[in-house]
């Protein structure tokens, strides 16, 4: 066979395997026809249009209707249902009412039970919640359907768990725990979320011990689709994590899976996450999760599930799942230590190898990942500047994002294959592939000290040392051979090449550009022995303007890709003033109306609301008054025998109020603080341990989610020798609704920004306290 239709060959393995490594992961296609007793994705998606008809956020009337059909889901069933409603404080002085859900189906055995868990309230104010957590409650759902209709009664007992305020602090996950009628008898927990409207699911561990044992019971319950890895694993653990199971497994020690998926990020919390925009493979792989772990779990003994030992785990195509122990890591890395310098020693011994060429192996490599990666970092910069408009997306992935992130792959490989053509010799391959071999291996022992989840990226090395010494036996070795010895690599590394812009942000872009080069250069007994690297390397160049001239084309907000902006009126009660506020960079067709053509600029941001991103204002300006019914606030001050005083303020509001935050004018601590009979607890920063009360550390003092127009009731100390001034926000979210004010609608072009206090009508006041 010819080396040219060798190298054809080898791209169009490599091209497929690419594809394949991605589309692999998830069920392709919903099947027609299914038994009575199977997950079907088509009643789950019934559930889905039912609960992402509209936004349902804690204390909105349409919160109220998904409960209520969520409770009537589960008596269809025949199951009992019941509520568990109180207060929660949290550590971080959020405070709300959730209203969980729960039933329970017996087992036979000693009451231990396996959670089956997600949140059914969506993200205030404008997120349909289809997708987040739509599709877990309907995951729940229809995989109790159907294990209902297989009459095969659990040893275990299974608690369903539908959480409540999970948007706003997790809030019905505390709840559960701290009420532990429910909680002391969970042993283990299944928790689907959601951060995007598409893609494949990935599996996430919590535990406060080592994984071995979940992960060999998650093995050996043959997940069709198993798509997850120990790197993430360990990145995972480094990490705020902010789901209902990290606060099961930290306040209640319940291990746990999480399955969530990220595709398609920017419908994440927004006014897109409809059912509409959620993918029915994405679904369908979620209960591809449920049901071969629920009848693994039924019957398991749930209490065998701890470890002192971890496992380094990952997946590969076709549903293959490969692990082995943390303790193989720094065996596998001196080996491949001693078998690189064996290989290489022979080699340069045998005068296979040249000393001289091996040296010059390092300039190519080097040479590709700095101006790879500067490229690519300087591509999403210029693009950030000729496209401003990408900052209102505070998540930070576009909606062409998928351009950007191939358009970055193909730049770097461009770079790639025309550094290597300047300075590679075909005839030196050998000798040059030892620098990149070496260079990965380098990278895998830094990875086993620092970050040992990435410990099996020594893999493809074990390969390379086979490819080595067939180059060095072979003037022409087998390209397609070669290739085939590539794959692991290609499996391990490929996936996180769009795995990172999409999850963190195409801020990321050039992390997927240095791992494209990383890649290739693992690829060199393959890409070394193409003649026409310099022609490869112009197609690619065009490849990569392709990409970008339809990231041009498709950078426009339309109604398939609306913008989101923001618009909040604010009534100072104190000044009698009204102001119009923003939080956008760039005034549109909407804004300009109470902002004009050049809105003031706030150079200091005034007061920052809680929220994911600590987004501030940008704009304000002149606003008419309106009559608001500002909150009824009592306040009593008694005069204590202790140097102190001891106050009572309640607030009770007097319209359809969804959200107070209360802030204090200097950072003053309290002696003693309880608000609806709570205490906050403390939280660790640092080595030291603080108080959102007691031991301060910013103006922000409480956040309250109001329900039901519950009444806010603070019972606080004061040294007589201190002062505090609160100031009280009090906001709804009916700014469209309010005919005094008589905002027009958004255009099908735009959606209300996400991750922030929009489209609200703010009462302001200052409280003082008489000393």
């Amino acid at each position: 066979m010819s080396k040219n239709l060798q190298a054809l060959i080898a791209l169009l393995l490599i091209s497929f395997y690419c594809w394949l490594s991605y589309y692999s992961l998830k069920p392709s296609g919903i099947p027609e026809e299914i038994s009575e007793n199977e997950f079907s994705v088509g009643k789950a998606f019934q559930h889905v249009e039912k609960i992402g008809d509209s936004p349902h956020y804690l204390g909105s009337a349409a919160h109220s209707s998904v409960r209520n059909y969520i409770v009537n889901e589960l008596q269809k069933l025949g199951l009992e249902v019941q509520t568990q409603e109180d207060f929660v404080l949290n550590d971080a002085a959020i405070l709300s009412r959730p209203q969980n859900i729960l039933t329970r189906i017996k087992g036979s055995g000693n009451g231990d039970a396996l959670v089956l868990m997600t949140h059914y309230d969506s993200q205030p104010h404008s997120s349909h919640g289809a997708s987040d957590a739509g599709s877990g409650v309907a995951t729940i759902l229809e995989g109790l359907r159907a294990f209902i209709a297989e009459g095969n009664p659990p040893k275990n007992d299974l608690i369903v768990l539908f959480t409540d305020a999970e948007e706003i602090g997790l809030m019905g996950a505390e709840l559960f725990v701290r009420q532990p009628s429910w909680a002391k008898d969970a042993r283990l927990a299944l928790n689907f979320e959601a951060r995007g409207s598409g893609g494949s699911s990935f599996m996430l561990l919590e535990t406060n011990a080592g994984n071995a044992k979940l992960i060999k019971a998650f093995k050996e319950a043959h997940v069709p689709y198993p798509t997850t890895n120990s790197l993430a694993y360990s990145v995972y653990k480094l990490l705020p994590n902010d789901t209902d199971l990290t606060v099961l497994r930290e306040s209640g020690n319940i291990n746990g899976f999480n399955f969530a998926f990220i595709g398609d990020h920017f419908d994440y919390h927004t006014a897109n996450d409809i059912p509409e925009n959620l993918d029915l493979e994405t679904l369908a792989h979620q209960g591809d999760y449920l049901m071969p772990l629920l009848h693994y779990f039924q019957d398991a003994d749930l209490n065998l599930l701890n470890s002192d030992n971890d496992l380094l785990y990952f997946n590969l195509p076709f549903g293959q799942f490969v692990t082995y122990p943390f303790g193989w890591i720094m065996p596998m890395l001196i080996l491949a230590f001693i078998l690189f310098f064996t290989v290489v020693g022979y080699g340069i011994f045998k005068k296979k190898l040249s000393v001289k060429a091996i040296f010059k192996g390092f300039v190519p490599y080097f040479l590709s990942l700095i101006i790879g990666g500067l490229l690519v970092f300087g591509l999403w910069k210029f693009c950030l500047y000729i496209y401003p408009e990408y900052s209102e997306m505070l998540h930070g992935f576009t909606y062409n994002g998928y351009s950007y992130i191939t358009a970055a792959v193909l730049l770097s490989l461009t770079v790639a294959f025309f550094v290597y053509h300047k300075f590679y010799n075909e005839d030196k391959t050998a000798s040059q592939f030892v620098a990149s071999l070496f260079l990965w291996i380098l990278i895998c022992a830094l990875l086993a000290v620092g970050l040992k989840g990435a410990a099996y990226f020594i893999i493809p090395a074990y390969f390379g040392f086979i490819q080595l010494l067939l180059m060095m036996h072979k003037k022409q070795p087998n390209i397609i051979l070669n290739t085939i010895l590539s794959l692991p690599a290609l499996f391990i590394l490929f996936p996180f090449i769009q795995m990172f812009p999409v999850a963190l942000g195409l801020k990321m872009l050039f992390l997927a550009g240095i791992l494209s080069i990383l890649l290739f250069t693992l690829f060199l007994p393959v890409f070394g022995y193409f003649a026409k690297k310099d022609l490869l390397a112009v197609l690619l160049f065009l490849g990569f303007n392709a990409f970008m001239f339809y990231a041009h084309f498709t950078s426009e907000f339309t109604a398939e890709r609306p913008k989101p902006n923001s618009l909040v009126y604010l009534y100072d009660a104190d000044e009698d003033k009204a102001n119009w506020y923003s939080y956008d960079e760039m005034p549109d067709e909407w804004t300009r109306k109470y902002f004009g053509e050049d809105p003031v600029i706030l150079t200091n941001a005034e007061t920052k609301f809680s929220s994911k991103y600590n987004s501030g204002f940008t704009w304000r300006s002149d606003a008419p008054k309106i009559d608001i019914k500002s909150p009824e606030i009592i306040l009593q001050k008694i005069d204590s025998s202790n140097n102190e005083f001891q106050y009572s303020l309640k607030i009770a509001p007097n319209r359809d109020a969804k959200r107070i935050e209360i802030y204090t004018e200097n950072i003053t601590d309290f002696n003693d603080f309880k608000v609806n009979g709570l205490q906050a607890e403390n939280v660790k920063l640092g080595e030291e341990s603080f108080n959102m009360f007691t031991r301060r550390w910013k103006n922000r003092l409480l956040s309250y989610y109001i329900s039901s127009k519950d009444t806010l009731r603070m019972n606080f100390s004061l040294d007589k020798t201190k002062s505090a001034e609160f100031i009280l926000y009090e906001s709804s979210y009916d700014l469209l609704e309010n005919k005094e004010l008589d905002v027009s609608r958004r255009s099908e072009t735009m959606i209300p920004k996400p991750f922030i206090l929009n489209d609200a009508v703010i009462y302001k006041k200052r409280i003082m306290l008489n000393q």
